[in-house]
Parts: C-alpha cells; structure tokens; sequence
C-alpha cells in the first residue's frame, strides 16, 4: 500500500514530469483543456464497416471498449493523432454496464466517450458531443435490438431474437432479452446479442458523426427527463422492480 508521501510524489508526475503536488492538478487539467483543439479532426466513416469492427472487439474487450476501437482505430489510420495514442483498452472496464454492475450499457458508455472527445466538451460551449449521446440513448430505448447482423455471427445463429428495453440500462436491456429468449446471461447466444447490440450503437453513432460533419446533425434533445421529473432519473422503474421482477434463466448443466 502506498503511503501518502508516496502518493503526493506519484500523483505530482504529469506528462513525464514532477508537479508541485495535488494541489496544481486542477491547474494542469485546466491548461490541458485549454490548449487541446476542439472539436477533433473527424473524417467519415463507413457504419457497415464500424459495426463489423465493434462486433468482432466485443469478443475482446467488450461493449464499451469495442465501440471505442471501431471508430478510434479508423480515425488513428486514416488521422493519426489524437486516436493513435488513445488508451481504448482501458475501457473493457465498461463490460455489462460498468464492471458488471449492470448501468448504463457500455455501449453507450463507450459511444459517449467518442461522441465528446470528437465533437467537444460541453462546458466549452460544444452541444453537438452531448446531443448525440441523449438522443443515442433514446435511440437505443426504443429501438428493436439488436439491428445489426454480422457477417460471420460466432453464435452459428442466423436470426437472434430482437428485444425493445424501453431503458438505457444494461441490466433491463440484457433482462428482457435473456426472459424472451430463454438464453442465460453465460451462454454463446446470449454473448452474441450483446456483441450485434454494440455492433448496432456503432452503426447508428457514426450515422450521427457523418450528420455532424456534414452540418446535418438533428439538434432536437429526444429525452429531458431532468426538466420533466425534476431529477436526473428514469420513469419506468416498476416494469422489473416490485411484483414483476423476471427471474434469469440459468445454464443447464
């Protein structure tokens, strides 16, 4: 375990050089934020191509990290900087809604991610990162998934059966999907859902880049729960917890 001077000492190296501590780290993020160029250099991309990509990362390093390599990776190719030197791997810590836990789902974790490192941060006036990521939510609720099929599916399957979670969360998302199908959350067909649905947020995310680029993006915010409920929160609670929570099909031995 680290001692607190150890700490201070680790913590006060920035960029391969020694700061005076903790308390200039606000500073340094600050003047990092300042000097980064924004929005980043985007080029469009190909969604068929992204999604074939983000469904075969899944296999490695889940949703989140796996929608992250799929565009980064083509950017770092066709741009270079700053995609070539981005830690993509880092995000597998999104797997199954944040480290299991079951919240958001790491693909729109993971697209979230990308959506503001391109267009911007919002606190520096740049919208389009933080509509994109709403209404890509809203997208994923109300959307049939998985809609992407990919061209060689590692389940042997043709067909997966498709599922509206009516929430962004990747335990009611996997849920539904898991008490319709009949799969448990270990099994190939289960797996491969989750890699079409990651595959799926990829497609649509770059349909919402190329519209960025092109000046076309749609600027209408699809859900504002915060204005309408007065919390940051979703509505739709009661259709797991209470009476009606599903039990999860198990593996048979």
């Amino acid at each position: 375990m680290l001692s607190r001077r150890s700490f201070l000492i680790l913590s006060g190296v920035i960029g391969g050089g020694l700061l005076g501590g903790l308390g200039r780290l606000d500073e340094v993020f600050a003047k990092g934020l300042k000097k980064q160029k924004w929005p980043w250099p985007y080029e469009k991309l190909n969604p068929e191509k992204t999604a074939e990509i983000a469904y075969n990362e899944w296999y490695r390093i889940f949703c989140g990290g796996a929608v992250i390599r799929s565009i980064f990776s083509q950017l770092a190719e066709k741009i270079g900087e700053p995609y070539a030197s981005f830690p993509v791997d880092a995000f597998i810590i999104q797997e199954g809604g944040l480290a299991g836990w079951g919240t958001v789902c790491g693909s729109l974790n993971g697209a979230a991610v990308v959506a503001n490192c391109i267009c911007g941060p919002r606190i520096l006036g740049l919208e389009a990162g933080h509509i994109i990521t709403t209404n890509l939510m809203d997208w994923y609720a109300n959307t049939t998934l998985p809609v992407y099929k990919p061209k060689n599916p590692k389940a042997n399957k043709e067909r997966i059966i498709q599922t509206t979670s009516n929430s962004p969360l990747c335990h009611i998302s996997v849920g539904k999907w898991m008490k319709a199908s009949g799969y448990a959350l270990a099994s190939p067909e289960r797996r491969d859902r989750c890699a079409r649905v990651a595959a799926s947020v990829a497609y649509q995310l770059v349909l919402m880049l190329n519209a960025w680029k092109d000046g076309k993006l749609d600027e209408e915010v699809k859900w504002t729960p915060a204005s309408d409920f007065g919390i940051n929160a979703q509505q739709n609670c009661l259709e797991c917890h209470g009476s009606n929570v599903p039990e999860a099909p198990k593996l048979k031995k």
